[in-house]
């Protein structure tokens, strides 16, 4: 199920362009049908008629591909499984990015370090530990992008929130559609422990799994308007408005008290003439 979003993004009021939208897209995804294998040669395999995807890495090359469409805001759900065993030095990146030299990313990255949460072309860096092995099972790395704030989540527990501060002067994505993205590669300069451990390759190939993709969101196509094909799509749309409530506060806490390891906003050497305008708003808002 899809909606094709206007490309008259100058001449439309935002809030009139997600009232159109009012979407959904891809639910319960078909890798065939909804992502393209962008490199890696046969590394990446998409199995068991398109419901399960690999990326893998060599010492010769990684991995990746990208989605077929692109999103202008939304709710997106992986369940992922990551690298098992000795992984150091491996990269494990999804994310949505915009094209061109201003472009938008929003970011999870995994090394074997910890889960790196990204915004803004890595500029906006939180760093966690997670609560749990992620490469024993699958468990699900989700994004919300609505107008007010960007949303990230595993296993549907909130980890970071990102508020639209463009008010005060911040950049927050609202005009550039941006596709999704995944890849593996080597990254053992700096990946694990600064670069300090190398990848061992004699435990290659490494892989990386994927499955249950689902896409509540608006699907940007130029020249097109935006229509709903999905009789559910209001009741589907709830993450054009989602925020935290008072439960989802209080596990952004437990996440970023226990388990949070860095946090831009926090690190003065970097901003020493004064942390970023966006960190002096709570985070557990």
């Amino acid at each position: 199920m899809s909606f094709s979003c206007s490309s008259r993004l100058s001449s439309m009021p935002l809030f009139a362009l997600l009232i159109a939208c009012l979407l959904e897209a891809s639910m319960g995804g078909n890798f065939f049908q909804d992502f393209d294998v962008t490199w890696g040669d046969q590394r990446a395999k998409i199995l068991n008629g398109g419901q399960l995807l690999t990326l893998s890495l060599d010492k010769d090359s990684g991995s990746g591909f990208r989605s077929k469409n692109e999103y202008l805001f939304g709710r997106i759900d992986m369940q992922i499984k990551l690298v098992s065993g000795n992984s150091a030095g491996t990269v494990t990146t999804y994310y949505l990015s915009s094209q061109g030299p201003t472009h938008d990313e929003i970011d999870f990255e995994y090394t074997s370090d910890s889960l790196r949460i990204l915004h803004g072309k890595g500029s906006k860096e939180q760093q966690f530990y997670l609560w749990f092995d992620p490469t024993k099972a699958f468990h699900a790395y989700s994004i919300v992008w609505n107008q007010q704030r960007i949303i990230f989540l595993v296993d549907n527990i909130p980890i970071r929130v990102f508020h639209n501060s463009e008010s005060i002067g911040v950049p927050f994505p609202t005009k550039q559609p941006m596709r999704i993205y995944s890849s593996l590669w080597n990254a053992d300069d700096w990946a694990t422990r600064g670069g300090l451990v190398k990848t061992d390759w004699t435990q290659a190939p490494f892989t990386a799994s994927y499955r249950n993709f689902k896409a509540n969101a608006c699907v940007w196509s130029p020249g097109s308007s935006c229509t709903s094909t999905s009789p559910n799509s209001v009741e589907d749309s709830t993450w054009q408005v989602q925020a935290l409530d008072a439960s989802g506060r209080n596990r952004l806490r437990w996440v970023q008290q226990k388990y949070m390891i860095y946090n831009y906003c926090t690190d003065l050497k970097r901003f020493p003439q004064g942390i970023p305008a966006e960190c002096k708003r709570s985070r557990f808002l």
